[in-house]
């Protein structure tokens, strides 16, 4: 029974990992962007390897190669920006909700044997709480383990009622802004027949004086 438990609660926490690769050249930046709830923990980890010609694959990256990590808030404003080592784990908390973006950037110049080269950056970026210690995990008290793994859940609970509350003001939001659309086509229509009114009312009176001026009627 214990260790279905153990075995849920891995499962639940692995849920809430986003794990991808992508490839980079030199001093080029790229960029995910991440919607994320107020007071949230966000953390990334990555490893950089480069592209070795006579191998023909990605090897792991040699000691002088960094990476810049710049994470920017919905209003633009940096929350984070530092240079780590070609494998890093990096956290910020978010304050406000919204789009976050998170760019990584190589630190290659053509000072470097390897400048040019073609970068693969693995990046797994966890929302919400922080890593279990693998401590824990490979704790023998089985009892405390797994206590340890509930208040975790009820941690990733109260993230998932964040994510919720942030999900219905969006959606609220998203209501009123429809909501304002379409009273403003509404009203553009109600505009559109009333110039159409008068346009018409002007041409039958100008047709009508131009009849009583040439004493047609």
């Amino acid at each position: 029974m214990k260790s279905q438990l153990i075995g849920f609660l891995m499962s639940f926490w692995i849920s809430f990992s986003l794990a991808l690769y992508f490839h980079s050249g030199e001093r080029e930046e790229k960029c995910v962007i991440e919607d994320i709830p107020s007071d949230t923990l966000v953390t990334g980890h990555y490893k950089v390897q480069k592209w070795d010609i006579h191998n023909r694959d990605f090897l792991d990256s040699a000691p002088g190669l960094g990476m810049f990590v710049t994470v920017t808030t919905p209003t633009s404003e940096v929350l984070l920006s530092k240079l780590y080592g070609p494998t890093a784990t990096f956290s910020f908390t978010s304050y406000l909700s919204g789009e976050h973006v998170i760019c990584l950037q190589s630190n290659s110049t053509k000072l470097v044997a390897f400048a040019g080269s073609k970068l693969r950056i693995h990046l797994d970026i966890r929302i919400g709480e922080h890593f279990l210690d693998e401590a824990v995990v490979q704790a023998k008290d089985k009892v405390n383990e797994v206590n340890i793994r509930i208040e975790h859940l009820l941690e990733q609970i109260h993230h998932i009622s964040r994510e919720q509350n942030y999900e219905r003001e969006r959606e609220e939001k998203f209501r009123k802004t429809s909501e304002q659309t379409n009273s403003n086509i509404l009203w553009w229509a109600v505009v559109q027949t009333i110039i159409l009114l008068s346009i018409g009312i002007w041409q039958i009176k100008s047709l009508r004086d131009f009849f009583i001026t040439k004493k047609l009627v």
